[in-house]
């Protein structure tokens, strides 16, 4: 395993993320294809095994169980100094006023239920998981200031908006002396770029850690085009994410992996590992074989000729993962 700076920060993570949102009671929440407590623990004790430290999960997946599954078996498996755990917050926990929202109100209440969930005292990195347009930002950044401040939080990070938004959030936590979003969690791999075009050059200009979401596509860089699976017939943003026309690209994955003699997912996870501005891809497992390839693509280096074959055929994107 490979361990880098986090961002301009002094935090050392590994340069491969677990993402928990694989992890949930399959009756909470929106998800059909997480993996219950009993299957997804042998998966963290692998990525802790593989050198994994770094842990993403958030309040909202399967209506808090994947932090619940998460905390207990890093607890179990873990020494909780040597781990960095990540959640977030915004997604709508509960019906009624307040039950979800970047508030600070909203804020205060879901950090004490996030880390009662845990099992912990602190998060290494707290995330605002969507740009909330009916609060102040001020009012935001001020409360996840207030909590790292008050010790709940080490860091705080956003995911998934416009960069006129993330340099909004920035300046305004500068302006009043308030403690800065050091990573952007985005969505960025293969056939999905947009992100090349303003929010990574930002986020290099400014030291912001990247931790690419969805760094395989929802596993469409790994199998063949129109492949079905469990997740792909019933999560319902990977129907609006990719397009056809990112068949082509699919196809070059498949040749080069081919060439190599190694696994699509190797393949996809080294192009985006080939990027400086990528500090961590945020990885899903729920099958061994997820986190052997993805430790794997960390040896993996593609040349110059096989990138460029890799990007060739992008096209365009409409602004999608969080608009």
């Amino acid at each position: 395993m490979q361990y880098v700076k986090f961002g301009s920060t002094g935090m050392d993570v590994s340069r491969m993320c677990l993402g928990a949102m694989t992890y949930g009671a399959a009756d909470r929440g929106s998800h059909e294809w997480t993996l219950d407590e009993e299957a997804a623990r042998p998966l963290i004790q692998q990525a802790l095994e593989a050198g994994i430290i770094f842990f993403d999960t958030a309040n909202a997946y399967s209506d808090g169980t994947s932090e619940e599954i998460l905390g207990k078996a890093l607890g179990d498996f873990a020494n909780r100094d040597e781990i960095v755990i990540a959640t977030k917050v915004f997604g709508t926990m509960r019906p009624g006023p307040n039950g979800g929202g970047l508030s600070r109100k909203a804020i205060t209440t879901e950090i004490d239920n996030s880390l009662r969930r845990l099992g912990t005292d602190y998060v290494d990195l707290y995330q605002i998981h969507r740009w909330d347009p009916t609060t102040p930002i001020a009012e935001t950044m001020e409360a996840l200031h207030d909590l790292v401040k008050a010790g709940k939080v080490r860091y705080i990070g956003a995911s998934s908006m416009y960069a006129w938004q993330f340099s909004k959030a920035q300046y305004t936590a500068e302006l009043h002396g308030w403690t800065k979003f050091v990573s952007m969690q985005n969505h960025y791999n293969l056939i999905y770029r947009e992100e090349e075009r303003e929010m990574l050059p930002l986020c290099a200009d400014q030291g912001v850690a990247v931790l690419p979401w969805s760094p395989l596509a929802r596993g469409r860089l790994t199998r063949d085009w129109g492949t079905a699976t469990l997740r792909s017939t019933t999560d319902e943003p990977g129907t609006f994410l990719y397009q056809e026309d990112d068949r082509t690209v699919v196809e070059v994955v498949t040749r080069i992996a081919g060439a190599r003699g190694v696994p699509r997912a190797q393949v996809a996870m080294a192009w985006l590992l080939n990027k400086d501005k990528v500090t961590a891809p945020i990885v899903g497992a729920s099958k061994s074989g997820h986190i052997e390839d993805a430790v794997a693509a960390l040896e993996l280096t593609l040349t110059e000729k096989e990138i460029e074959e890799l990007e060739q055929p992008y096209v365009p994107h409409q602004i999608s993962g969080h608009h």
